[in-house]
């Protein structure tokens, strides 16, 4: 019984021991990494963003032409809607970039 405590204290105090060890420095190259990684995934995000934008417009301009080709008095409020989604979507893809980067 006293050498499965003895075994089990000195198991207990090797784990400790390479813990303390891997666990020396302040993490700054960790923390250096992790930056680099999430600001390299701003560049490919944005684009993806504007391009999403690009095809929301194109989809936003054939409702309205067809809604004004068909006479419908509710043309205007439906242009403004998706007008204002592409729009939306430009300034939170900019300004998400020039907060984190």
């Amino acid at each position: 019984m006293i050498k499965k405590k003895k075994f089990l204290l000195s198991a207990v105090t090797l784990c400790l021991t390479v813990i303390d060890a891997l666990a020396q420095g302040n993490g700054t190259a960790g923390i250096t990494d992790a930056t680099s990684m999430v600001t390299s995934y701003f560049d490919p995000a944005t684009k993806l963003i504007y391009a999403i934008g690009a095809v929301v417009g194109l989809i936003g301009g054939v409702k309205v032409y067809s809604k004004f080709s068909s006479g419908d008095p509710d043309t205007s409020k439906t242009a403004a809607s998706w007008f204002g989604a592409c729009i939306f979507l430009i300034v939170s893809a900019t300004i998400l970039r020039s907060f984190f980067l």
